[in-house]
């Protein structure tokens, strides 16, 4: 059975406009020439509900974001992912060829070949090195598609225990069903569908606050646990702050967040994003209309309001995100925080 016949169909409450809240908008030379509607939830440390905008406990896609739970499930499986393999296996990586380096190391590991990957081909997103690769006539290829680590610890973690290669997106394979237990350990909640992520890999659909409560969980998770889930969460968050350029790519936004302010920081397609402040407390967004440029913006400013990271620190870390808007070779406008959400 493929993942797309074991798909399972979207409830239509999912994620409703009416509930949705303006988040964002996007001013062009004094007038707000776009907004961008959505949900969001805060909570500390204990997973309690800070603050909550919109409708947090619809149901959506989590898409990347949910990668910390698979990367937990493959060292839970028994694969040791450590240092930049556990960031690569977390990541949504840019494609450099450290990026790459890295995961040819995995699937060598693994005693397999590119060939085992099952993501799509694709090119590197980092603009340097996919000048290169097409400036040497290189074709699109798997192993540099932003998923690959992922799709290599889920290959180790086959190796690793004998389980078949062929079949290992599919939603019953074992590497899956360990998958969908971490994130209903972490996040409290069993999901409501199962879908297809652009990688191909199952997507399993979880309120927005039930992802926030496994991030905040995560976060907190000490690599000295005595309890192999969390011992393992608290390892891969250690090396993903050790290595942060793995779990995206220099000057991107998952990597600057990381390395300004210790956070655990992750983006996902269709507009969700999640970070998670050092001392556990989370902010996760869901944008209504999928686009991501305002999920950033709009989880560390709730952080800042929540007094969990420092707002001078956030408004520097803002400067170094796409928020601005040019015109005719100047900075005529940004993306900001709507006035709807917005704390003094």
């Amino acid at each position: 059975m493929t993942t797309s016949e074991a798909a399972s169909p979207i409830r239509a409450e999912t994620f409703s406009a009416a509930r949705a809240v303006e988040l964002a908008q996007v001013v062009r030379s004094g007038f707000v020439e776009s907004r961008h509607a959505g949900s969001a939830i805060v909570l500390n440390q204990h997973a309690e509900v800070v603050r909550s905008i919109g409708d947090p406990d619809a149901p959506i896609f989590p898409r990347s974001t949910l990668k910390p739970f698979q990367a937990i499930a493959m060292m839970n499986a028994g694969v040791g992912l450590r240092s930049a393999a556990a960031a690569l296996a977390t990541a949504s990586h840019a494609g450099t060829q450290r990026h790459i380096q890295v995961v040819r190391s995995m699937i060598a590991q693994a005693g397999l070949t590119e060939a085992a990957l099952q993501c799509p081909p694709a090119l590197p997103r980092d603009n340097a090195t996919r000048t290169e690769l097409l400036r040497d006539n290189v074709e699109p290829a798997p192993i540099y598609m932003e998923c690959s680590g992922k799709h290599a610890a889920m290959l180790l973690a086959c190796a690793q225990n004998g389980w078949p290669v062929e079949s290992y997106l599919d939603p019953q394979h074992p590497v899956q069903q360990q998958v969908r237990d971490v994130i209903e350990r972490f996040c409290g909640e069993r999901p409501v569908a199962t879908g297809v992520d652009g990688c191909g890999a199952p997507v399993f659909a979880i309120s927005l606050a039930a992802l926030a409560r496994g991030y905040a969980r995560i976060r907190t998770s000490s690599a000295s646990s005595p309890f192999a889930l969390y011992r393992n969460a608290g390892i891969l968050v250690d090396a993903v702050l050790a290595d942060a350029w793995g779990i995206d790519g220099p000057g991107r936004p998952d990597t600057i967040i990381a390395d300004r302010h210790g956070a655990f920081a992750k983006t996902g397609a269709e507009g969700v994003m999640v970070v998670s402040a050092p001392d556990g407390t989370t902010a996760a967004v869901k944008i209504l209309d999928g686009s991501a440029r305002a999920g950033a913006l709009v989880a560390l400013t709730l952080l800042a309001d929540a007094g969990a990271l420092d707002p001078a620190d956030v408004a520097e870390t803002l400067t170094r995100l796409p928020l601005h808007l040019s015109g005719g070779g100047a900075v005529v406008g940004n993306i900001r925080v709507s006035p709807l959400i917005a704390r003094p």
